[in-house]
């Protein structure tokens, strides 16, 4: 599914869309927004004669065997991220491996990946790099782990996390407060919307700068140069 909006065809291939459209059988993060999605993409989408299988954190493995069924008896089977590709900062992995397990055929289907659009985007090292998802919340805890990933890009290795929109600002000012100057700081906002702003510079000149970042979406990547 696209990252946020409704120009689905401006991130989503057209070959996915007509894919999409000839599954009847989906697993997904929220029924309610994957039925939004299909009707979107195709308003004649018979939603009430398909099947959603919502996979969730509270779905143990064992429960999540069912999803495959149709599958299993020949049915293709769609992994539906809310927001850009199934495991890459997506749930999924869990039925992924389990449908390898099973023999099934997993087919990646290219779609908006706010991860590595940011990446690409940003200049720094696309050739290793780390994500890590959400940094702690607590104050003493976040400092101490942005200290740490900073020390981590030292070898040439871009790291890379997220925010919710809420706390966006508050992790910018931390890098801020946190990073040496030359540390360089990519700030990848709104990636695929109207709204998008992607910027990399060194900490030094974000200090002349304060982006508005408050409820945005946001990807952090960092990399400091010995």
């Amino acid at each position: 599914m696209p990252i946020g909006g409704n120009n689905f065809r401006e991130v989503i291939p057209e070959s996915v869309i007509k894919i999409t459209s000839s599954i009847r059988f989906f697993i997904v993060e929220n029924t309610r927004s994957a039925r939004r999605y299909l009707k979107l993409i195709d308003k004649n989408f018979p939603v009430n004669d398909s099947v959603f299988y919502q996979l969730d954190e509270h779905v143990s493995a064992d429960e999540a065997v069912i999803f495959l069924e149709p599958a299993l008896h020949g049915h293709n089977t769609g992994l539906m991220s809310e927001a850009g590709m199934p495991n890459i900062a997506d749930p999924g992995a869990n039925i992924i491996k389990l449908a390898h397990k099973k023999g099934l055929k997993v087919v990646p289907l290219a779609g908006p990946s706010s991860v590595f659009l940011a990446l690409a985007a940003s200049g720094l090292n696309g050739q290793k790099f780390t994500f890590h998802g959400y940094l702690p919340v607590k104050d003493n805890e976040l400092k101490v782990r942005i200290r740490q990933i900073e020390k981590e890009s030292m070898a040439g290795v871009t790291q890379i996390f997220m925010e919710t929109p809420y706390r966006a600002q508050r992790m910018f000012n931390y890098l801020i407060e946190n990073c040496n100057p030359g540390t360089e700081l990519c700030i990848a906002a709104d990636i695929s919307l109207s709204t998008e702003q992607i910027n990399t510079r060194k900490i030094i000149e974000w200090k002349k700068e304060t982006p508005v970042l408050k409820d945005r979406l946001v990807i952090f990547l960092l990399q400091h140069h010995k």
